[in-house]
């Protein structure tokens, strides 16, 4: 099954044909949960609402998805921070990328560091949040990678699942043939000779300085921002795609290898994480055990 869901494209696929209409059920409910819950872009979202207050209380689905931001942020040191949303709104990215795309942009304000993940209060056993003064949330980097892994891990004692949204994959069990074969691409055209690798547990995930960029004030910006400048990342890597143990892991140490720059390699490894690598110049590195690309 094909589908798509806040300007991206996605796939499910399952073992068996009897499991479709569960997975489909499935991924229909959690992509509406979701929405509802963490998209920043739709005014009467929890997170829209949260970040407009300050403070409130968590549905199950906010809760679950704040806490799996806040792991991403500690798994890599900071740099999967959900705290960069100010950073964002500085450069521009305040609408939806298809309209951010199509309009004229501007700088509002001098990059900044995030304040980071000691700004949030959350206590769990009142299903409440409040952030810090000057705090507000995206969950951009951990969201959809969330509902990919939400989906598999209900279809999963089924049989076989493999959700992929906007090029984060979450993977249970083997394919009707075999282990899942996975497509690695910089870009969100596919052309069916990307080169594959096999999967048949944990999250793939890209992050790429080419698939979402914008012009603010003749400068041009990407999606990924440093917590630690409020800046663009402008490192050696220009896509860094790695494999975890769920889709959340892979997507956050995906997006914080572009920002560890020239160490990403040993950070990846340390995390448990196998990776591929490319740097500007087209030069491929592969990390932690990640085979060499092949053929289609």
């Amino acid at each position: 099954m094909h589908f798509e869901i806040w300007g991206m494209t996605g796939t499910v696929a399952t073992e068996r044909e009897d499991q479709r209409e569960f997975a489909e059920a499935r991924l229909w409910h959690w992509l509406d949960e979701i929405d509802r819950s963490c998209n920043r872009f739709r005014p009467d979202s929890e997170l829209t609402l949260l970040n407009a207050r300050g403070d409130g209380d968590l549905s199950p689905t906010l809760e679950v998805a704040l806490g799996a931001a806040i792991e991403s942020y500690d798994a890599t040191g900071g740099l999967c921070d959900p705290t960069v949303l100010p950073a964002l709104l500085a450069l521009g990215y305040n609408v939806d990328f298809a309209d951010l795309a199509r309009r004229a942009n501007t700088i509002s304000a001098a990059p900044a560091p995030s304040p980071g993940a000691g700004a949030i209060t959350l206590d769990l056993s009142s299903h409440r949040v409040s952030l810090a003064e000057g705090c507000q949330l995206d969950f951009g980097a951990s969201a959809k990678a969330l509902a990919a892994d939400l989906v598999a891990n209900d279809v999963a004692p089924t049989g076989g699942i493999l959700v992929e949204i906007g090029g984060d994959v979450a993977v249970r069990g083997r394919g009707p043939t075999g282990p899942w074969a996975v497509g690695v691409s910089d870009v969100l055209e596919i052309t069916g000779r990307e080169p594959r690798v096999n999967v048949t547990h944990g999250g793939v995930a890209t992050s790429s300085t080419a698939t979402r960029e914008w012009v603010a004030d003749g400068h041009r910006m990407n999606h990924i921002v440093d917590p630690r400048t409020g800046t663009c990342v402008d490192g050696p890597y220009v896509t860094a795609t790695v494999s975890a143990v769920s889709c959340v892991r892979a997507n956050a140490f995906a997006t914080a290898a572009l920002l560890w720059g020239e160490d990403a390699g040993y950070h990846l490894a340390q995390g448990g994480c196998a990776g591929r690598l490319v740097r500007a110049d087209g030069e491929i590195e592969y990390v932690g055990g990640w085979p060499e690309d092949s053929a289609a």
